[in-house]
């Protein structure tokens, strides 16, 4: 026998990805003895929560169709009955079963079942294709779903899926493929079953969290650790892959107990949504954030005699355009002595008249000949501070490349948001739906500088490829 005897092919919709926060809107089985089917049963199930509207969208499945549905607990004599001795069969099968399993366990049931993903048996026999979701098999072999995302359509493409490599392999091919398909995953301490599963390969931001449900108060947590990924499932994967938990990576595996994420349009609005977390809720597996509200820029003082010839200028939270005779960008003192050690060695300028070294007379630098001596009495202090304001030039903010503000358009194809980030002299106004409402926005949102945005724009405009999303707002062309 090439697959097992008995299958219960099955799929669940539900109010959201999460399988213990979440619920089951509507469940579909079919169960196969010997080839054939014995039974055929589907119904909608109150969840007893709001469905979001995205989800609505996605199956068609409204709060008022399962207004005077029952709930999982009238049906669970039914479920338990059809999947009785059977091999519980799913697309992405563990995110399915997750959904079961939790919904079996609130009303204090035990439910177990082994596991056949046709995903993995997909993988398994056609292994020269990259894509294996539902939408990929239709396509591929031809298959016909009368209600895409709703649970009997799924069910039936998944049931002319598996009729279809019967008939195409071997039945020793197949036997082997099943196998491996129904190999169990190591489950990650703490995770509840089906959590890894109903992770999105989209991009965006993933926490993890010490307690298994968030506050009832809704109020929000700090987490253990946040991170960020172009695809949120294989990087949380990685997380608790067994070969690479070690040192504090163990560590941080061995607290998690539930994992939340955030879709996001794409890799700008990722890292503007990460710096908020990281700042308000200090997860203490992230490194520490450096507060940016003591970002400075230096002031050269004309005709200064006395050490340091220069003045720290607060600038966070200002308005660029109203900088003058400003250089660098500063979070800490440190940052800004490192860059005048470094000037200093590269212009031959004097670390006593930078402030760096203090005393008086000639420097320690001089000696080497690493000064040009305004210490000594070998050049004015005009000419080392002509120098020194030509080195600093360069160092800071760019001049602003547009007549106005801009906006980010993004969109990741895995994605369904679009957002469209708006920028004027390098301040963040905002993140908005569409290109309208950034329009106003551009027009009357104040300009505040912020460093660490600063860093994350300069960063993401440096790939030209970037460019081409740059959507003019205010004062003429791009």
């Amino acid at each position: 026998m090439s697959l097992p005897r008995r299958l219960a092919i099955i799929d669940v919709e539900s109010t959201g990805a999460h399988p213990v926060r979440d619920r089951i809107t509507e469940i579909a089985i079919l169960r196969i003895e010997d080839g054939e089917v014995v039974a055929r049963w589907e119904s909608l199930v109150a969840p007893g929560q709001p469905i979001p509207p995205l989800i609505e969208q996605v199956t068609g499945i409204s709060d008022a169709m399962v207004a005077d549905a029952p709930a999982f607990e009238a049906l669970a004599d039914t479920v338990a009955a059809l999947l009785e001795g059977c091999v519980f069969v799913a697309h992405s099968a563990r995110f399915d079963f997750g959904f079961i399993k939790n919904a079996f366990t609130r009303i204090g049931r035990e439910f177990d079942a082994p596991v056949l993903c046709t995903v993995k048996l997909s993988r398994a026999l056609f292994p020269e294709h990259h894509r294996h979701g539902l939408d990929a098999l239709i396509e591929r072999h031809g298959l016909v779903c009368e209600a895409r995302h709703r649970a009997m359509g799924d069910v039936d493409v998944l049931w002319q899926f598996v009729r279809q490599v019967e008939a195409a392999f071997a039945p020793e091919v197949l036997a082997r493929a099943a196998e491996r398909a129904m190999k169990a995953p190591a489950l990650p301490p703490g995770l509840p079953e089906g959590m890894l599963e109903a992770v999105p390969d989209v991009p965006g931001l993933y926490l993890f969290h010490a307690a298994e449900e968030p506050p009832v108060d809704g109020r929000r947590e700090q987490p253990l650790f946040v991170g960020r990924a172009q695809s949120l499932r294989a990087r949380v994967r990685e997380h608790f892959a067994p070969n690479v938990r070690k040192g504090r990576d163990a560590e941080l595996v061995a607290k998690v107990k539930r994992v939340e994420w955030i879709e996001t349009a794409g890799e700008l609005d990722t890292s503007l949504q990460e710096l908020v977390l990281l700042r308000d809720l200090r997860p203490p597996f992230n490194r520490p954030q450096e507060p940016a509200d003591g970002a400075f820029a230096l002031r050269l003082l004309a005709n200064r005699r006395r050490a340091p010839m220069h003045e720290a200028v607060p600038i966070a939270g200002t308005d660029p355009a109203g900088w003058a005779g400003l250089y660098g960008v500063f979070r800490n003192r440190r940052e800004a002595d490192n860059l005048l050690r470094e000037l200093a060695m590269l212009y031959r300028l004097c670390p006593r008249r930078l402030g760096l070294e203090g005393g008086s007379g000639a420097c320690s630098a001089h000696a080497a000949r690493r000064c040009a001596g305004v210490c000594a009495g070998r050049e004015s202090a005009a000419e080392h501070d002509a120098r020194l304001a030509a080195a600093l030039a360069g160092v800071g903010t760019k001049p602003w490349p547009w007549p106005g503000a801009v906006g980010v358009a993004e969109h990741h194809p895995a994605s369904p948001f679009t957002r469209v980030h708006v920028f004027d002299r390098w301040c963040y106004l905002g993140s908005v739906a569409d290109a309208g409402v950034a329009r106003e926005l551009a027009t009357t949102a104040v300009r505040a500088f912020d460093a660490d945005i600063w860093r994350i724009f300069s960063r993401w405009l440096a790939v030209p490829a970037h460019l081409q999303h740059i959507l003019p707002l205010a004062g003429g062309e791009a």
